[in-house]
């Protein structure tokens, strides 16, 4: 309690800064300031109002989360569970709603009382229990995740709530101001007056300075922590009752690493995790510094990995240094002084800034690189032995387009395939092609991407989408600013865009992956499938096309087990090792991920089962070893470098009014004549990959 009062005579005692910043978070100040600079120069209408106002909506979930946080980080805790809370409070209100039929305003109670519930959880354990609170909120991260997939099987996606309720995350007052933004400015003065103005908010620096100190000093440390993690709770349903308006939609994945991100805003506004330190002007400050270099990476056509290295790397470094900090001073037995807190917090300031500039210049050589390259060209390698034989194309007359192009998720090699595609139908067109996306399935950060997108005010938007529902209603507003808006691969709702690029048709498709099933089991037999997804549109109206084609053609056949490996290789490893000992008597496993097909054959590799047979929809490249050891007979797919080719001739014909309603064709360069059918632009039939033939192709 002493160094607490000392900091308190120290604060009155110092300089105009270091009384209003004591943890120096004018050095942030300058940070954002210079952000600003940057991303108006280089970013494409990055300094204007509308923007202005979408950075503050992007905030919103994630510093409800930020601004709970910070009176936890203060006392030296931690709260893991928030973004699960998330999660669980998103589904509670969706199926209240949508199954259990409860009105909307009820529904609201219900989850954030939902919310307070699991707070309070986490209170008890901690405090009662003496559990550290590391612990306990790992423990409930996994838990609320847990009972939110369990509740939805993982599969359940609650969407069509009503207009008047999504207006609370899209909408906008007088037409300028985010809707949930307000909201966000009361939080902020609510949790500022309770730590810089109560007594309540003062006690929370003096445990944690020293909770058994702040017992011995008559405050009943017990009872502000349970309030402290309660109202964590709460405002963890808070926003994912705006995250769900936001969005469109309810799933239990809502807010995935949402905590990561609340904990970095608060570190790097300056709170020591150790507790005792701390202020929400510098949560805030971390908070914007962090969004609006994501959003500036966008505006600028820049990766905007360099936002989460930049951020992991000065979560890293904040923690680091104020670990060796307290270390060193346990180690001199000296206490509290105003040379150390000068010391402590100015470096740490610097640290920030340092790694925020260094990586804004490199955003920006990054910039001027890309630049010069898109001015000079560059040789794109042709997909295949039919591209490399194909004939220069002469660029057509009309406007240079600006296309945004975005996958389902940016590592995954299928779509490396397709981008190489569209980079070979850019150069052709003389158009601007933005590339971006999540790194993993997350509707979410589409969502944010295309928001971005329409700021930069690019010509056409084409999307790959993971979930129609939570994409569609940006993918309008796209459309009612004049954008020109396709999908390829997976589609949206229908009058969310004008165009679909079809790969192949999802009858089409499931047909073909069931009839090569049927031929390896001789048209009887079992089967499973490892899909990427189980929300995701297009894998399950490609699965619902098998079944239906099962049940006509093959009715001695079944379908024993539907899993998800989320698009990665090793995840559909073990969900094969699982099949085939659940399953013993299954010949067939059908991959309908480019990912999973090697993970599955793999699994079957290792099992030693020679009578089990793998095929499904992946790369030929991914596959080829497999295929000619015999253990995947057949993969089904089409040329994804065409595919990509085709989007980006589709989007720039749009731009240049040569593709309209009506049109039965499109000149599509290399490809020439492409069939379209209504809304659809139809690349062709899928095409089967076996021993005979996988050697003539190249991606």
């Amino acid at each position: 309690m002493q160094e607490a009062i000392k900091q308190t005579e120290l604060q009155t005692e110092q300089p105009f800064l270091a009384r209003f910043f004591p943890n120096n978070e004018w050095v942030l100040i300058a940070v954002l300031l210079f952000e600003v600079l940057l991303f108006s120069v280089i970013g494409n209408n990055f300094f204007t109002s509308s923007n202005g106002f979408e950075i503050t909506r992007l905030a919103v979930e994630i510093g409800l989360l930020a601004l709970a946080m910070t009176p936890i980080i203060i006392t030296g805790g931690i709260d893991l569970s928030v973004g699960s809370m998330m999660g669980l409070s998103a589904v509670v209100f969706g199926a209240l709603w949508r199954d259990a039929h409860v009105p909307l305003p009820l529904a609201i109670v219900i989850t954030l009382a939902v919310g307070i519930l699991g707070g309070y959880l986490n209170g008890a354990m901690i405090t009662k229990l003496k559990f550290p609170p590391l612990i306990v909120t790992l423990g409930t991260f996994s838990l609320f995740r847990g009972i939110a997939e369990g509740l939805t099987r993982g599969i359940e996606n609650y969407f069509g709530f009503p207009q008047e309720y999504l207006f609370l995350g899209q909408g906008y007052i007088f037409g300028v101001i985010p809707t949930q933004l307000p909201i966000f400015i009361i939080a902020i003065f609510v949790i500022f007056w309770i730590l810089q103005r109560t007594a309540f908010g003062r006690s929370l620096y003096a445990i944690g300075y020293s909770q058994e100190g702040a017992r011995h000093a008559g405050i009943k440390v017990r009872r502000s922590l349970t309030i402290i993690y309660t109202l964590s709770g709460f405002m963890a349903s808070l926003a994912a009752v705006i995250y769900v308006a936001h969005l469109g939609q309810a799933k239990s994945d809502a807010g995935t690493g949402y905590e990561l991100m609340a904990i970095t805003a608060v570190v790097l506004g300056g709170a020591s995790i150790f507790g005792g330190r701390g202020t929400i002007l510098g949560t805030i400050l971390g908070l914007f510094a962090i969004v609006i270099l994501q959003n500036g990476l966008r505006l600028s056509g820049l990766p905007t990995e360099l936002a989460g290295i930049l951020t992991g790397v000065l979560l890293v470094a904040v923690i680091l240094f104020d670990r060796f900090s307290k270390t060193a001073s346990s180690v001199n037995k000296v206490s509290f002084s105003e040379e150390e807190f000068e010391v402590k917090n100015s470096q740490v300031g610097f640290i920030c800034a340092a790694i925020v500039l260094t990586g804004l210049l490199i955003a920006g050589s990054n910039w001027m690189l890309f630049s010069s390259i898109n001015k000079g060209g560059s040789t794109v390698p042709a997909t295949n032995a039919s591209s490399q034989n194909a004939s220069q194309t002469t660029p057509p007359t009309g406007k240079k387009a600006v296309i945004g192009m975005m996958p389902k998720a940016k590592g995954d090699p299928y779509f490396i395939s397709c981008k190489k595609g569209a980079d070979e139908a850019a150069k052709e067109l003389g158009a601007e092609l933005l590339w971006d996306g999540p790194t993993d399935l997350d509707p979410a950060k589409q969502n944010e991407v295309v928001e971005a997108w329409i700021t930069r005010g690019v010509d056409a938007i084409a999307v790959s989408v993971e979930n129609k529902e939570a994409i569609s209603t940006v993918l309008k507003k796209a459309k009612d600013k004049g954008i020109k808006v396709i999908t390829w691969d997976a589609d949206s709702n229908k009058d969310a865009r004008d165009f679909l690029i079809n790969q192949a048709t999802p009858q089409g498709i499931g047909e073909t992956l069931m009839d090569e099933t049927a031929r390896m089991l001789g048209g009887k037999g079992e089967f499973a499938i490892v899909t990427a997804s189980l929300s995701a549109a297009n894998q399950n109206e490609w699965i619902k096309y098998i079944k239906e084609r099962m049940a006509a053609k093959y009715p001695d056949i079944k379908l024993v087990a539907i899993q998800p490996s989320d698009g990665d290789r090793d995840r559909a490893f073990q969900e094969t090792q699982n099949i085939l000992k659940v399953y013993p008597n299954v010949k067939v496993i059908m991959g309908i991920a480019a990912p999973a097909v090697p993970g599955i054959a793999e699994a079957v590799k290792q099992s030693g089962k020679t009578d089990v047979k793998v095929t499904g929809l992946s790369l030929p490249n991914m596959c080829k070893p497999y295929i000619k050891s015999g253990i995947v007979d057949s993969i089904v797919l089409w040329n994804t470098g065409d595919l990509g080719y085709l989007s980006v001739y589709a989007a720039n014909a749009l731009v240049n009014n040569k593709l309209k309603q009506g049109d039965k064709t499109i000149e599509a360069g290399k490809l020439k004549s492409i069939e379209v059918v209504g809304d659809e632009v139809r690349l062709g039939k899928p095409f089967i990959f076996n021993k005979d033939n996988v050697d003539n192709f190249d991606f």
